[in-house]
């Protein structure tokens, strides 16, 4: 299935899809003040050393302390590699004060800061460098074994006996020449060695290497034999990307294009629409059912509704339809929003058994698309399905929004009455401690109407028994739930 790929650039912001069949199935938005570290390398201080969870604060410069944990340190890692079980506990590895060279492997999400390993890895066009680990893998994406043996013989024939370190062959090494491998590993050491200059002169906190931008990557990571144009809105950054693409991907060139129209360019594929629907809980289906995706800090729920679909033969058909299309609607909304860590799916309930196997077969082939790690189980005996996406930076809508000033990111404010009887109790409770001469409420156009109708009985009985008099005023910019008493 041939994609297109949308990349717009402005001094502020870069905002990537990834067009199949005329729908978007990817968006990427990096921001110049907000880019991610996943991929930075940095030369940190161990802040504080946690034996109870067995992990570590590092200070990399960032603001908000670094989290490593003992199975993200190298030696714990060989450990296990070779005995089943790390045998020496984070304490007699890390010690307050200690300069660690550390990689960024998640973005601070929420309120948790960026997630650490101190086994460094460098990626380059066809190959990752792990200097630390004399291993030759090949990504699992290459399926066929005898590809895999032939990569792995090639790569192994191109590196000296006396360099240390391994690699990790990626899926664009598998119609690359031994000239272009050697020069990939060549770059890749090349990396290594000044950041190893560095990290000996630099104090820490410091970064000694930042992953690529955003276009590029895309260019590195995302762009495959699939892929037909790559159309760019800048022209100072097609001239950038192609340059950077003669170097590092040549086999991109041909496919760049330099976008030239009146239209802004993601107005072509309604790009902009597609954002915005992003960002709403609910997702309309074609058949007339419907998804509300809730996200939250730990996991994400989607609830599968029929809403008005009555299509089917019977009752049992018309869910059964309805989930098979909800199954291809989650598999996009889960790469659109960029939806990580633990997924819980609720399906319409389906009795019969062959209709679940299905609706399970039709989400897995959906989501093999994705480039993102994804573990799927079957239905649990709730009738959920449980699934879990790698999660490395933050989902569209952490992204793009915040939380509710007016409900504080809860979803829901109070209803004017219960406002309403709140003021009244603080009334009284003032009442108790001070003498004014009036109270004076100031509140929002709801809030007051509500005392002025339904409840001007109780606002006259606290009036009566305080033997003060209550006035009301309107407040036009206060929220619902904001409000004021003045003691006059």
């Amino acid at each position: 299935m041939t994609e297109d790929i949308l990349i717009n650039i402005s001094p502020y912001e870069t905002r990537v899809a990834v067009i199949q069949q005329g729908a978007v199935q990817e968006l990427h938005i990096e921001r110049t003040s907000q880019k991610g570290y996943v991929g930075n390398i940095y030369l940190g201080k161990v802040a504080r050393v946690l034996p109870g969870m067995q992990s570590a604060f590092i200070d990399i410069g960032l603001g908000r302390a670094a989290f490593l944990h003992i199975a993200d340190i190298r030696e714990s890692r060989h450990e296990r590699a070779h005995g089943g079980h790390p045998t020496t506990p984070i304490e007699k590895l890390l010690f307050e004060g200690q300069t660690l060279m550390v990689q960024v492997i998640k973005d601070p999400i929420g309120t948790k800061g960026a997630r650490l390993s101190t086994q460094v890895s460098i990626a380059g066009r066809m190959l990752v460098f792990l200097p630390y680990d004399p291993h030759i893998g090949i990504s699992q994406r290459i399926e066929s074994e005898a590809e895999r043996v032939a990569l792995r013989e090639r790569v192994q024939r191109l590196v000296s006996p006396e360099d240390k370190g391994g690699f990790i062959v990626r899926t664009q090494a598998e119609d690359a020449s031994d000239e272009e491998l050697a020069a990939d590993i060549g770059y890749l050491r090349k990396i290594w060695s000044i950041m190893q200059k560095q990290a000996r002169v630099q104090g820490a906190p410091s970064l000694l290497h930042a992953d690529l931008d955003l276009a590029q990557r895309v260019l590195r990571d995302v762009v495959n034999a699939d892929t037909a144009t790559i159309m760019i809105d800048s022209r100072e950054n097609f001239a950038r990307l192609t340059n950077w693409a003669r170097e590092f991907t040549p086999s991109v060139i041909d496919r760049l294009v330099h976008y030239t129209g009146e239209r802004p360019l993601f107005d072509l594929y309604h790009a902009d629409d597609e954002i915005a629907r992003a960002l709403s809980r609910r997702v309309d289906l074609k058949s007339g059912g419907y998804l509300i995706i809730d996200q939250t800090e730990a996991l994400t729920t989607i609830d599968v509704n029929t809403g008005g679909f009555v299509g089917g033969r019977n009752f049992d058909d018309t869910i059964f339809r309805t989930n098979l299309e909800a199954a291809q609607a989650i598999a996009r909304q889960l790469r659109l929003r960029n939806l990580g860590g633990i997924v819980i799916l609720d399906f319409i309930d389906m009795e019969n058994v062959d209709h679940r196997e299905a609706v399970l077969s039709e989400l897995r082939k959906a989501l093999a698309r994705d480039r993102t790690r994804i573990t799927l189980n079957g239905f649990t005996q709730l009738g959920l399905v449980e699934m879990t996406r790698k999660r490395t930076r933050e989902s569209l809508s952490h992204v793009l929004c915040e939380s509710c000033p007016t409900c504080g990111g809860r979803g829901h404010v109070k209803t004017p009455k219960t406002l309403c009887y709140e003021i009244l109790r603080e009334i009284l409770r003032e009442a108790r401690q001070f003498n004014p001469k009036e109270f004076r409420i100031l509140a929002s156009q709801a809030v007051v109407d509500m005392f002025l109708e339904e409840e001007s009985q109780n606002l006259a009985a606290l009036g009566d028994f305080t033997g003060k008099p209550i006035t009301l005023q309107v407040e036009g910019i206060y929220s619902q739930e904001q409000y004021d008493i003045i003691l006059m």
